[in-house]
C-alpha cells in the first residue's frame, strides 16, 4: 500500500499509546510505509540536542544520508497505531486529497512535546510538514494547508474576492451591469434572460431590491431590458421608484418630474442628464446607486463587504428561474419563441468588434473584459446591430471601469464609431407594445412596434382590428407603429367625408375611425332583404388633379351589418275583438307618431295613434 505522512490532531480512542524519551527503534510491520517505491517496516526514534529525528533505514546519523524526518527538539514523543482505520477522523483528509484512490487500512501517529501531530497513511506517497500546501485548485483558488497547530486548513477566495482561474483571488466587482439580455454580476459571470418576465437583479435582506422588466424589441426570441424597480422596504412604508423608457421615472406609481438638479425624498436622491436617469440610496451598512439609460442598468454598491448579496447580480450559483418573479401575476412571459435567422448578421464580424474592449483605449480599466465581450459577442450573433447596440456594450464596460476604478478609458469611441453617451430616446414616451430605436444608423427616432405584438397582424397583412359594429355606432381602430413601418402618416387620412379624421390615442397610439347615426361620415348603407349594411371607407385625403405626392395612397374598406331579427305577432284585445298587429325589435327608430288602421264591426273608421321614442334593441311593443 501506499502511504502518506501528515500533520493533523488526533484524539485517541483505541489502539495502544506509547511514551518514548529515548533513542528506540518501533515495528510497524503491521502497518508498513511506502514511501517513493520504498518499503519501510520499522521506524527509528532519535532525541539529539538540537532536534527531534524519525528515521527509516536506521538510527540518524547527521552526516549520513538516511531517510530522515528531521523535526523540533523535544524531550519526548508519544506514539500510537490503529490497525483499524477511524473514518471518521480521517474524513477531512480524504475528501480533500483526491490523489487517494485506494482504501486505507491503518494509520500511526506522533505526538511530541512541540505539539506537532504526525500521521501516518497507507494512502499515497506523499509526506507534508506544517506549512505544506497539501493540495491546490488554480480554478477554484482552493488551497488545503497543514496549518503551524497540525490542522489541515481549506482556504479560498474572501467573501469581497473571486477566483480569476489562475489560482490568483482578486477584489470582488463593485459593479453589476445589465444591457439587453446580458447581466454582468458583481462575480464578472455572465447569463443571459431569454424570456419576457421579471427578475430579482439584487436583493440585500431585508430591505432593499432591484426588480428587473425584459421585453422583445424587433425579435420575438431575444429580450431586452426594458425598465427597472428599486424597492426600498422602510421600517413606516415601502417605497416603489420605477426606471422606464424614454426617461420616465414613477414614485409609487405616480409620475415625478425630474430636472437637472437632485431630489431628495423617501431615503433617496434622483437626478437626470442627458445620459439617463441614476437612483442613490444610502442604508445603515452600505450605499447603492442604480443607474438607467433605457438600454443599460448599472448598480454600484459601497461598505457592502460581507453582505449576503442575492439575485441575478449577487449569487451566480442560483438558476434564472429562481430569481424569476410573478410581477403582473402571469406566466404567459416564459413563453419561448423563434425567429428565422438573421442573414444579415455576421457573427464573426460582430465578434470581431466586441473584442475592442481588449484594444489599447481600454488598457487602465480594471474591470475584467471577457463577460463583457462574452455578452456583447453573444447578443450580436442573435439580434443585428441595430440602435446603436454594439456602442451600447462598449459604453457599458466603460462605465463600469469609471464606476469600479476610477479609470475611465479614453479616446475609444472615435476608433469604435460611437457616438457621446446619451439616454436611449430620452423623453419620447412608447405605448407598452412599442419600444423606441433608431429609424437610421444614428438618426432620428420613433416607436416600434414590439415583434410578438405586431406579428398577428403581420401574418395577416392588416394594420389594425376588425371593426367594431354597435347599435348606433362603427368604429376600426389602426395600430400607430403598423402605419410608420409602412410609411403612413396617419394623420392625413380619412373616411369619405373629409370632415372625419383618425383621432390617436396618446398612450396607446392606436389610431381609431368611427361614425354613428347622427354623422353618417359618407357612409353608405344599403339593405338587403333582413340586412341593413353600412359601408365607409379609410383613405388617403383627395388631392387636385394633377398633384404629385410622395404619399403612399391608402384605400381600406370596412363594413357592418346588421340583421334584423324575424316578423313576429302578438293579439291584444280591442273590446271584444282580437286583432293582431306585427311586433318585433326597433332599431334606430327617431321619435314619431304611428298610425294603424284596424277594421272593426262597426260601420265607422278607428284610427289608433301609438307614440314612440328611440327604443333599444331589446324593447317590444
Amino acid at each position: 500500500g501506499l502511504c502518506a505522512l501528515v500533520f493533523f490532531p488526533l484524539f485517541f480512542s483505541a489502539g495502544q499509546l506509547s511514551l518514548f524519551t529515548m533513542n528506540t527503534k518501533v515495528d510497524i510491520s503491521s502497518c508498513p510505509i511506502t514511501y517513493f517505491g520504498q518499503k519501510y517496516e520499522q521506524l527509528y526514534l532519535n532525541f539529539t540536542s538540537e532536534n527531534f529525528v524519525l528515521c527509516f533505514t536506521g538510527f540518524y546519523e547527521p552526516q549520513g544520508r538516511g531517510d530522515c524526518l528531521v523535526m523540533p527538539k523535544t524531550g519526548n514523543a508519544y506514539f500510537f497505531l490503529e490497525t483499524v482505520p477511524n473514518y471518521a477522523q480521517l474524513q477531512d483528509i480524504v475528501q480533500n486529497l483526491p490523489s487517494i484512490k485506494n482504501t486505507g487500512e491503518c494509520y500511526m501517529t506522533f505526538m511530541i512535546s512541540a505539539v506537532i501531530f504526525c500521521l501516518f497513511l497507507r494512502f499515497s506517497g506523499v509526506l507534508f510538514r506544517p506549512g505544506d500546501v497539501v493540495s491546490s485548485d488554480p480554478i477554484t483558488c482552493t488551497t488545503l494547508t497543514c496549518s503551524q497547530s497540525a490542522v489541515l486548513q481549506k482556504t479560498s477566495c474572501g467573501t469581497t474576492e473571486r477566483c480569476q482561474g489562475n489560482g490568483v483571488c482578486s477584489s470582488l466587482g463593485s459593479v453589476c451591469t445589465v444591457t439587453g439580455p446580458a447581466v454582468v454580476d458583481f462575480q464578472s459571470q455572465q447569463n443571459s434572460v431569454k424570456d419576457r418576465c421579471w427578475y430579482s437583479l439584487l436583493r440585500i435582506p431585508p430591505d432593499f431590491q432591484v426588480l428587473a422588466h425584459f421585453q422583445e424589441r424587433r425579435r420575438k426570441d431575444v429580450s431586452f431590458l426594458d425598465s427597472v424597480t428599486l424597492r426600498l422596504n422602510g421600517s413606516t412604508s415601502a417605497v416603489d421608484i420605477q426606471l422606464k423608457q424614454g426617461g420616465r421615472v414613477l414614485l409609487n406609481g405616480s409620475p415625478l418630474t425630474l430636472s437637472g438638479s437632485v431630489q431628495t425624498g423617501h431615503g433617496v436622491k434622483l437626478s437626470k442628464d442627458q445620459t439617463g436617469v441614476t437612483v442613490q440610496a444610502s442604508l445603515s451598512d452600505f450605499s447603492a446607486s442604480v443607474f438607467f439609460d433605457g438600454s443599460t442598468a448599472q448598480i454600484h454598491l459601497k461598505g457592502s463587504d460581507g453582505l449576503p448579496l442575492q439575485g441575478l447580480c449577487g449569487n451566480a450559483s442560483r438558476s434564472l428561474s429562481e430569481e424569476r418573479l410573478s410581477e403582473d401575476g402571469s406566466t404567459s412571459c416564459e413563453a419561448q419563441y423563434t425567429d428565422a435567422t438573421d442573414t444579415t448578421t455576421s457573427c464573426t464580424k460582430m465578434a470581431e468588434r466586441c473584442t475592442l474592449l481588449k484594444e489599447a483605449s481600454f488598457s487602465s480599466c480594471g474591470v475584467d473584459p471577457k463577460p463583457y465581450m462574452a455578452a456583447c459577442t453573444d447578443t450580436l450573433c442573435r439580434y443585428s446591430d441595430l440602435d446603436g447596440l454594439s456602442c451600447r456594450f462598449l459604453e457599458a464596460y466603460a462605465r463600469a471601469c469609471s464606476l469600479q476604478s476610477s479609470a475611465a478609458p479614453e479616446d475609444w469611441r472615435s476608433k469604435a464609431q460611437c457616438s457621446p453617451p446619451g439616454a436611449v430616446c430620452q423623453d419620447r414616451t412608447c405605448s407598452d407594445h412599442e419600444f423606441c430605436g433608431e429609424k437610421t444608423a444614428g438618426g432620428e427616432t420613433r416607436c416600434f412596434c414590439r415583434a410578438i405584438f405586431a406579428s398577428k397582424y403581420r401574418q395577416t397583412n392588416s394594420l389594425g382590428d376588425p371593426p367594431v359594429c354597435r347599435q348606433s355606432s362603427t368604429s376600426l381602430s389602426l395600430v400607430g407603429c403598423l402605419l410608420e413601418d409602412k410609411g403612413i402618416d396617419y394623420s392625413v387620412l380619412q373616411l369619405k367625408d373629409p370632415t372625419c379624421r383618425g383621432q390617436m390615442d396618446q398612450q396607446t397610439h392606436m389610431v381609431t375611425f368611427s361614425f354613428n347615426s347622427t354623422d353618417l361620415c359618407g357612409t353608405e348603407v344599403t339593405t338587403n332583404n333582413s340586412q341593413t349594411i353600412y359601408k365607409n371607407t379609410i383613405m388617403t385625403q383627395n388631392l387636385s388633379s394633377g398633384g404629385i405626392t410622395r404619399q403612399d395612397q391608402v384605400y381600406i374598406g370596412f363594413s357592418c351589418v346588421e340583421t334584423q331579427p324575424d316578423i313576429q305577432t302578438v293579439a291584444f284585445r280591442i273590446k271584444d275583438r282580437w286583432v293582431l298587429i306585427p311586433s318585433g325589435k326597433l332599431t334606430f327608430i327617431k321619435m314619431t307618431s304611428v298610425y294603424l288602421f284596424f277594421p272593426l264591426s262597426l260601420s265607422t273608421k278607428n284610427w289608433i295613434i301609438l307614440q314612440s321614442g328611440t327604443l333599444a334593441s331589446s324593447s317590444h311593443f
